[in-house]
């Protein structure tokens, strides 16, 4: 393992990163903690720099900067830092203009958790989904709340942050619009393609957007709950899309 001490500057820049106007004029994005690390790294996920203490072992072919436990403290993100922490470049996807048309697309509507967006993620790598499309006013892809929560799916599956209703408005697939007043997800005919959008808990779909979906589904209700979380009912949804497939 490499050994070198953290300049003052090196300390600051990547303490900036938790924000997320610093990391788009920075270009740069920050993940912190064993596991999800090792995940991203075993799915080829590339890191411009990795730092980390004597009490990280590192993969093959890994060769981290050995900083102390002191300069961890001063780098992390996490009240309790944990022994390894990485640095990779922001880089984002383009949509192609007839892309959403083969395939099946999660597309993500104002869902401003981090937490369900990293789930989210997780989500669409599980069922073998070919994109997911995020809206501008989704939690930051590169936000390390979202990275951790998928759990390396965010280095598996294709994320492309887009205006959802110009991205659908070409759609020749369905467009299933996820709503309390659709027609149940077991009832309807199982497409061989399709985009799946979810809309946020307490909006739902916005209004751009519900004029671009196709079909309105909903997932049976039995019991008195009011509505599902987010990456639950998207989880359901895509379950039953994929099962049939």
């Amino acid at each position: 393992m490499a050994s070198m001490p953290l300049t003052k500057a090196e300390i600051s820049q990547l303490r900036s990163l938790r924000l997320k106007k610093n990391r788009e004029a920075a270009g740069r994005y920050v993940v912190e903690g064993p596991k999800v690390i090792a995940e991203l790294l075993a799915a080829g996920h590339p890191f411009e720099a990795v730092y980390a203490t004597m009490d990280w072992t590192a993969p093959d072919g890994v060769m981290p900067t050995v900083i102390t436990a002191i300069e961890m403290n001063r780098i992390s993100h996490f009240p309790s830092p944990s022994e390894v922490l990485a640095v990779g470049a922001i880089e984002r996807s383009e949509l192609a203009s007839d892309e959403v048309s083969s395939g099946f697309t999660l597309a993500l509507d104002g869902i401003q958790d981090p937490g369900n967006v990293g789930t989210l993620l997780r989500i669409a790598d599980w069922f073998g989904f070919d994109r997911v499309l995020l809206s501008p006013d989704c939690a930051d892809l590169f936000s390390q709340k979202v990275i951790n929560a998928s759990m390396g799916s965010f280095a598996r599956v294709r994320c492309i942050t887009t205006d959802l209703d110009d991205a659908l408005a070409g759609a020749t697939v369905p467009v299933l619009g996820c709503d309390l007043d659709g027609t149940p997800i077991d009832q309807i005919e199982t497409p061989a393609a399709a985009v799946v959008v979810i809309g946020s808990e307490g909006r739902g779909l916005s209004l751009a957007v519900t004029e671009c979906v196709t079909d309105r589904v909903t997932i049976p209700r039995i019991g008195q709950a009011e509505s599902l979380n987010a990456a639950v009912a998207a989880g359901i949804v895509c379950a039953q899309l994929r099962r049939r497939t």
